[in-house]
């Protein structure tokens, strides 16, 4: 198997939430596994599927903002510093088919590894966290790089949350959206080295050959429905 490795694309929230989501539906190559990391045209927030928008306004800074739901669940990511990639594993795909956990696990050792790499002190949380009180909803409900959950990564000498991840399965395959905050790894990372070795370090978990690939041809006004869809008060209000 491949690993198709897309070049960098920067849209707006539903635009990249909409690439993503054809990247698992209707990507050509469907034995392909495919890998892409992206950047934001402006200050972005996406937030999980199953996420209440009353909740996720109350966390927002002031200013505008582009504001999207994801497929994917998860909690609300702030994108405005973050270091974004998708990941898409086939059907049929031994790891596809395994728990969440054990995919989540996977994919962020190899980041982890690639951190380690660049002097990061990065680990896995092993632990669950602690029980978050119903007293504070930013916990509670769901704001990412507050609380490292299992096999988020974190920094090994404060603790603090480096990266996490949310995924969807359907009879395609796995998508995996995750965001790994540049702020808690310091000024020093090459992200070029580390792309490079995160991709080829998920490469050798997926037993596939790391392949540059050009951006595939998908149909242009599925695009525009799609992300038009994600941009509506209809799905970003949907809870």
């Amino acid at each position: 198997m491949d690993l198709h490795l897309l070049p960098t694309l920067t849209g707006g929230a539903a635009e990249n939430m909409a690439l993503d989501f054809l990247l698992l539906q209707r990507y050509p190559d469907e034995a392909a596994a495919r890998f892409r990391h992206y950047g934001w045209r402006g200050p972005a927030f996406t937030f999980g599927y199953s996420q209440k928008i009353a909740f996720i306004r109350t966390q927002l800074p002031d200013g505008p903002i582009d504001l999207c739901r994801r497929a994917t669940g998860g909690g609300l990511v702030d994108h405005r510093d973050d270091w974004t990639y998708t990941l898409v594993i086939p059907r049929g795909h031994p790891l596809e088919a395994e728990r969440a956990s054990l995919s989540y696990r996977v994919v962020h050792d190899c980041m982890a590894q690639a951190l380690v790499v660049q002097g990061v002190p990065a680990e896995l949380q092993v632990r669950p966290p602690e029980p978050v009180a119903e007293a504070d909803p930013v916990l509670a409900l769901g704001v990412c790089f507050q609380r490292a959950e299992v096999h988020d990564i974190v920094n090994a000498l404060t603790g603090e949350k480096i990266a996490g991840a949310a995924q969807k399965r359907n009879k395609r395959g796995l998508l995996l959206q995750g965001s790994l905050w540049r702020p808690s790894v310091g000024p020093a990372v090459d992200w070029e080295k580390f792309q490079e070795d995160f991709s080829s370090k998920l490469a050798a978990a997926l037993a596939a050959v790391p392949t540059p690939t050009p951006w595939p041809e998908l149909d242009e006004d599925e695009i525009g429905a799609l992300t038009e869809r994600y941009a509506s008060a209809e799905w970003v209000e949907q809870r």
